[in-house]
């Protein structure tokens, strides 16, 4: 069924693509959120290329202008509102097609704002309708309707939708959607459904032909990855396994697991490979046992403790990252004190830190105690002080190490360099040639600078 759907989609691809011929539109989409977000616009962007419409970095000029939304923090919402003012500001000089898409659209309070504030939208589509572009735009084009695409169940899995990759050495591969964990601060089990893995064959498929294209790198991304089920009880450990052993794949990361889940068999695939990143991305969410409970994390701190002990233990050289969320509802001085305790023990590469926003639509927004914005930004603020101070121990660690990167392009802020990521995702920059760009090479690390790593090439001969 699911195949059929996708056949249908691309005859729909097809009339537009003639609809189109030798106009020459251009496209636009903003992309906010999470790398499954980023994903999602990599197929928009396969379809409409596949439609006969070309990129563009200006908004200004497009003929089709997409927001690819995400509803995990609050500004998220002003900013989206914000650039429909903009919008709004375009579409009164010229004709253009408007289409909102991602996890916001899912929520019902935004589909009325939308539809009620901003009727000059042309299409809404949510996270389970995303394959349906093509036939949304071909409605809009021929007979001038607004759409609204939304399901409120379960998406399925479709496979085939054509995608563009926006970077030529490193990919991202969805293994998953959904999650069923239901944290009490989280909206996403609502707006991507539940759990709903993809199957191995199509997985590996995927980044076979990714690395016979001469991708290096694969980030494999799901809400929760570690709880990926292939069926007949094949796992995630199963799956991290089979991607290794793919040729020309140099580099497996992989986002995000969750702590609860976290079970020996990926340990111990992890320790047994030679591909796999050794910056683990393990968030904590809160160090409070209360306040993890109340989050309904189902770990306590010593849990959390315990898992990356014995992490440690098995892989020495293994790094961590982390998402903390500061200001949870309830969360007391003694709460937040643990939080800081975590960090300190754990000694995080990186932390990605979060100012508790409320979210319509789940438990925590509805909870009394809530935290005071001033509170919450000084926590924040001690947390942030707290690992700003480990970052130059951290990096010193690495002065005289070899280092395998993977060199991403030229320096933003001086062209004469190069620029990469170390294996625990630290930057790096270095002189050296251009054909490097999109190779894995060996760097020596000989100065840091707080923020990224300076390195030299070794002399191969």
């Amino acid at each position: 069924m699911e195949e059929q759907k996708i056949i249908e989609q691309k005859e729909y691809i097809k009339k537009v693509k003639e609809i189109n011929k030798n106009k020459q539109l251009k496209y636009y989409i903003l992309t906010m959120g999470c790398k499954l977000n980023e994903n999602d616009s990599e197929k928009m962007m396969g379809m409409l290329e596949e439609m006969n419409y070309i990129q563009t970095e200006n908004m200004k000029e497009a003929d089709l202008y997409i927001i690819n939304t995400c509803c995990v923090r609050e500004n998220a919402e002003e900013k989206v509102f914000g650039k429909l003012g903009e919008l709004k500001a375009i579409k009164d000089k010229r004709d253009i097609i408007i289409a909102i898409g991602g996890c916001m659209m899912q929520e019902e309070h935004i589909q009325q704002k939308i539809k009620k504030s901003y009727p000059f939208v042309d299409i809404m589509f949510g996270t389970h309708t995303l394959y349906k572009l093509p036939e949304d735009i071909y409605i809009t084009l021929e007979q001038n309707k607004k759409i609204k695409d939304i399901l409120d169940i379960d998406g399925e899995v479709y496979e085939g939708i054509p995608i563009k990759r926006t970077s030529s050495n490193s990919a991202s591969v969805t293994i998953m959607y959904g999650c069923n964990n239901f944290c009490t601060y989280c909206i996403v089990p609502y707006v991507r459904g539940r759990e709903r893995s993809r199957t191995p064959q199509n997985i590996l498929q995927e980044i076979e032909e990714l690395a016979k294209k001469g991708y290096k790198e694969v980030t494999l991304l799901g809400q929760n990855v570690n709880s990926y089920n292939g069926g007949e009880g094949y796992k995630f450990a199963n799956l991290l396994r089979d991607v290794e052993k793919i040729d020309g794949i140099e580099t497996i990361k992989f986002v995000s697991p969750h702590p609860k889940d976290f079970t020996d068999d990926v340990i111990e695939a992890i320790k047994d490979s030679k591909k796999i990143s050794k910056l683990l991305h393990v968030p904590l969410q809160s160090g409070s046992t209360n306040v993890l409970k109340v989050m309904n994390r189902k770990y306590t701190k010593e849990q959390y403790l315990s898992l990356v002990q014995k992490i440690k233990k098995e892989i020495p050289d293994i790094a961590f990252s982390t998402d903390i969320i500061v200001g949870f509802p309830g969360e007391t001085e003694e709460d937040f004190e643990d939080t800081l305790d975590v960090a300190e023990k754990v000694n995080f590469e990186q932390i990605f830190m979060f100012i508790y926003s409320r979210r319509v639509g789940t438990p925590a927004d509805k909870m009394e105690n809530q935290i005071p914005e001033e509170i919450k930004h000084k926590r924040f603020n001690r947390l942030k002080e707290l690992y700003e101070n480990k970052i130059d121990e951290n990096n010193k660690k690495y002065i005289g190490t070899v280092q395998k990167v993977l060199v991403e392009g030229t320096s933003r802020n001086n062209e004469d360099m190069l620029t990469g990521r170390t294996d625990t995702n630290k930057v790096i920059i270095f002189k050296g040639s251009n054909e490097l760009i999109g190779e894995m090479i060996n760097i020596k690390i000989i100065s840091e600078h707080k923020w990224y790593l300076k390195g030299e090439l070794l002399n191969e001969s």
